[in-house]
């Protein structure tokens, strides 16, 4: 079912890059499937798990702190920043997609916003101690990644950490289809936006069959 809807999700992409509009097919889809999650192929009503990985390895708490969800879809990822204590808004571009987020967890106390990663909010700026970007970038054609990746970058509070996770590929191999994987070369711009990198995993996860992930940190410092 999944790869179905996968390959749904792409003639969508198709057709709106297509026409020019390069971020109209999220609400699209999420609007096309009417509260029904099998249609969204990376909604899996659950954390991610190689953010969840991550979050307990490292023991991360966030009491006191402020935590941002980048492109938060159906709002598990937010939910699980809130639970370890983040003070935790998430945003994504589809109206259907936060509305969803509200239905599902009606007395969450993540703060759930409509808002464009290309037209946030000015005061998001150098705010959030802890920004999640897990699986964003990826469904962002090649041509918007360097603009996405220097307003992601531009949330992290100083001093703050970036967790960024995707698909991962080699510079030389084809980008296939969406979700299109990213080079570690592209992800060298958060350098370059005056963030350090603390660790970068190259990795096979658990998934039948397995899927090269890149699970990187990045920290901005005070």
């Amino acid at each position: 079912m999944a790869e179905k809807e996968r390959a749904r999700a792409r003639d969508l992409v198709q057709r709106h890059l297509a026409s020019g509009d390069a971020l109209g097919w999220f609400e699209a889809l999420y609007a096309r499937a009417a509260g029904d999650a099998s249609i969204i192929p990376w909604a899996d009503l659950m954390p991610n798990p190689n953010v969840v990985t991550w979050l307990d390895q490292h023991q991360i708490a966030g009491a006191g702190r402020k935590a941002l969800k980048i492109g938060c879809g159906l709002g598990d990822d937010a939910e699980e920043l809130a639970r370890r204590g983040f003070s935790t808004t998430a945003f994504d571009i589809s109206a259907s997609a936060i509305a969803w987020c509200r239905r599902r967890y009606p007395q969450s106390p993540v703060a759930y916003v409509v808002e464009d990663l290309f037209r946030a909010p000015s005061e998001w700026q150098g705010t959030f101690d802890f920004v999640l970007e897990s699986y964003t970038l990826q469904v962002l054609p090649s041509f918007l990644r360097r603009a996405a990746i220097s307003h992601v970058a531009a949330f992290v509070a100083p001093p703050g950490t970036l967790l960024v996770v995707s698909r991962g590929r080699e510079a030389d191999e084809p980008q296939g289809d969406m979700p299109w994987p990213l080079t570690k070369d592209e992800l060298t711009d958060f350098l370059r936006l005056g963030l350090k990198q603390v660790s970068f995993e190259d990795y096979l996860d658990d998934e039948e069959p397995p899927v090269r992930r890149f699970r990187v940190v990045y920290r901005r410092e005070a």
